[in-house]
């Protein structure tokens, strides 16, 4: 393993601002992996320290091929993580808003522009996203449609389902989009929530990552069998999203991987001052919780659950 800064700048009031990356084998580039890019992807990050355990112990016992290099940056914005802010501290941009970034601009852009220098020209590149809606999220693989993904290969992860979005026009400054427009095959993992680590999630997330290495030729088959689900693709639009018909506080009663038969009860909406039921959600279809908010209050309209009929 080797531990190397790959972006750096000069900071006017405290330590100054570095992005680390850990790289693995030598040869062609072959996989990146990205942790946080936002100040709030504890889980995200979280994950990836566990994999430069998990890649530092294979590298010692020679299981990843001769040819072969690994790249990986737990967190790409650590300002931010240190003070608990989801955006970039002084001015609320994001960082995953930015790519492939602009050495002469903006705070931000110049953050971009080193980190995907460090991350073109690798054949795959996995990110441990978050979403924009907070809640949980049954572990998947995400692509955005651009016309290069590969939805074939991003089977091989095993996880048990691929989802595939259609991009709106600010979505061309992400990660995944710009990874994919410069020849590297991007797909990027979800899994419960962000600020808060689920351990479970985790290890499911690290073996779909090992099980993809494996499936790709970048991991020993000797090393370990590593199971996975045969996974449903559909695109983002199919999902059932149910909204909070009203303001209040939100009780859930089923929570993300549940399976729920329509007309199911899924949570109450209180009174924040009267503590009555405002509203009672059902389900409006049968099917599994691909997504619960992990938000105690909620306003209306928005996204309680998502349920995924396939």
């Amino acid at each position: 393993m080797k531990e190397e800064i790959l972006f750096s700048m000069k900071s006017p009031f405290r330590d100054d601002f570095r992005i680390k990356g850990y790289r693995f084998g030598q040869g062609e580039k072959s996989l990146a992996i990205v942790g946080a890019l936002r100040g709030d992807e504890v889980q995200q990050l979280y994950t990836c320290s566990q994999l430069v355990k998990e890649l530092s112990a294979l590298e010692k016992r020679r299981g990843l091929p001769d040819g072969v290099e690994v790249l990986v940056v737990p967190s790409a914005n650590p300002f931010s993580m240190n003070i608990s802010k989801r955006f970039w501290a002084m001015d609320g941009t994001d960082i995953n808003r930015m790519f492939p970034g602009y050495q002469l601009g903006e705070t931000t852009q110049r953050i971009a522009d080193g980190v995907f220098k460090a991350l073109q020209g690798y054949q795959y590149g996995i990110q441990l996203a978050s979403s924009y809606v907070a809640g949980c999220y049954v572990p998947h693989v995400k692509m955005l449609h651009t016309g290069y993904e590969d939805v074939q290969v991003a089977g091989l992860f095993g996880l048990p389902y691929v989802c595939v979005r259609q991009p709106l026009p600010f979505d061309t400054t992400l990660l995944n989009y710009n990874w994919q427009i410069w020849d590297t095959k991007a797909y990027s993992l979800y899994g419960g929530s962000n600020d808060r680590i689920d351990v479970k999630v985790s290890r499911e997330v690290q073996a779909a990552i090992l099980r993809f290495m494996q499936r790709t030729g970048l991991m020993e088959t000797s090393c370990r069998t590593l199971e996975g689900f045969r996974p449903v693709v559909f695109d983002e639009q199919e999902l059932q999203v149910v909204k909070a018909p009203a303001p209040g506080l939100f009780f859930p009663f089923r929570f993300v991987g549940d399976q729920v038969n329509k007309g199911d009860l899924l949570a109450h909406i209180l009174h924040p001052y009267l503590g009555k039921v405002e509203a009672a959600i059902t389900a409006p279809a049968s099917g599994r919780l691909f997504f619960t908010s992990d938000r105690s209050l909620t306003l209306k309209g928005s996204p309680l659950f998502k349920i995924c009929s396939l």
